[in-house]
C-alpha cells in the first residue's frame, strides 16, 4: 500500500504491475503471480535506447527483457566494435546487445536457447530495419565448440549469461569465456559480464586470467564495467554490486 502510494505520487504512471513471479518467493512460501496494481500495463512497451528501439515485455519477459542495468554497456559494445567486422552475441535473449552491434558490424550472430526470446529479437530487428542479424537457437557452450572446430573467428564478442548456480558459477564462466577467447580475432574485443552477485570482482578477474592462460591468448583490459549509472552500488550493501564486467582486447 505505502509503496504503491509512493510510486503513484512520485511518478504518476499510467499503470503499475506487480511481478510476484520470482522463484525465490517459494523459499518464503509465497505464491507466484503477475498482478495489475494500478491502471493498465500493455503486453509490450516500446523502449528507445539511443538509436535503437525494442519491445519490452512487462508481463512475461525476464526482467521485462529490457535489462536496463546493461544500457551503458550496450552503448560501449557498439562504440568499440570493429567496423564492418563479424560480431557474436551469446545469451542474446531479446537481442539488446545484438541490435546495437548490428549498426556497426557487417553481421551479427545472436545466440540463445529460447526460441520465443529469439522470435522477439527478430521482431526487434525488424522494428529497426536491421537485416544483418542471424538468430541461432542453440546451447552457447555447445555452439562455441562447433564454431571453434570450424575455425570461425569474430571481431566482436559479447558474453552476457544469466546468473549461474552458485556451486558451478566460476567453472561455467571460465568455460564460456575460454571458448569465446579462442574465437576472438586479432584486434578484436570481448565484452564479458557476470550478474551472479556471489561472484566477486576479484574472483571474476582471476577467472578471466585463468581462462586466457588456458586459451593461450594475450588479452588487454580496456575497461572495468558495472551496472548503468542509475543502478548505483551502495558501499554497505555489496549485493548491489552484482553486475561486473570487463572489456578485453586481443592485440593485433
Amino acid at each position: 500500500g505505502d509503496v504503491l502510494e509512493g510510486i503513484l505520487r512520485a511518478l504518476r504512471p499510467q499503470g503499475v504491475l506487480w511481478r510476484h513471479d520470482a522463484a525465490v518467493r517459494r523459499h518464503e512460501g509465497l505464491p507466484l503471480a503477475v498482478e495489475p496494481a494500478f491502471g493498465a500495463v500493455p503486453e509490450a512497451v516500446e523502449v528507445r535506447e539511443g538509436p535503437i528501439r525494442y519491445l519490452a515485455a512487462p508481463h512475461h519477459g525476464q526482467k521485462t527483457g529490457a535489462f536496463l542495468d546493461q544500457r551503458e554497456n550496450r552503448f560501449l559494445a557498439a562504440a568499440t566494435a570493429r567496423p564492418a567486422g563479424r560480431a557474436l552475441d551469446l545469451f542474446t535473449y531479446h537481442g539488446s546487445f545484438a541490435l546495437h552491434l548490428a549498426g556497426r558490424a557487417s553481421s551479427v550472430l545472436a545466440v540463445d536457447q529460447s526460441a520465443a526470446a529469439l522470435a522477439r529479437g527478430a521482431e526487434n530487428a525488424a522494428l529497426n530495419g536491421l537485416t544483418n542479424v542471424t538468430w541461432r537457437e542453440a546451447n552457447a557452450f555447445d555452439l562455441l565448440r562447433t564454431l571453434e572446430r570450424a575455425g570461425e573467428r569474430f571481431d566482436t564478442i559479447v558474453v552476457d549469461p544469466p546468473a549461474f548456480a552458485k556451486t558451478r558459477a566460476l567453472a561455467g564462466y571460465k568455460e564460456i569465456n575460454l571458448r569465446a577467447m579462442r574465437l576472438l580475432a586479432p584486434g578484436g574485443t570481448l565484452l564479458t559480464c557476470s550478474c551472479s552477485y556471489h561472484v566477486s570482482r576479484e574472483a571474476f578477474r582471476k577467472m578471466l586470467a585463468a581462462a586466457a592462460a588456458d586459451a593461450g591468448r594475450r588479452l588487454v583490459v580496456r575497461r572495468e564495467l558495472g551496472a548503468a549509472s542509475d543502478h548505483p552500488e551502495i558501499l554497505t550493501m555489496p549485493e548491489t554490486g552484482y553486475l561486473k564486467g570487463v572489456l578485453l582486447e586481443a592485440p593485433s
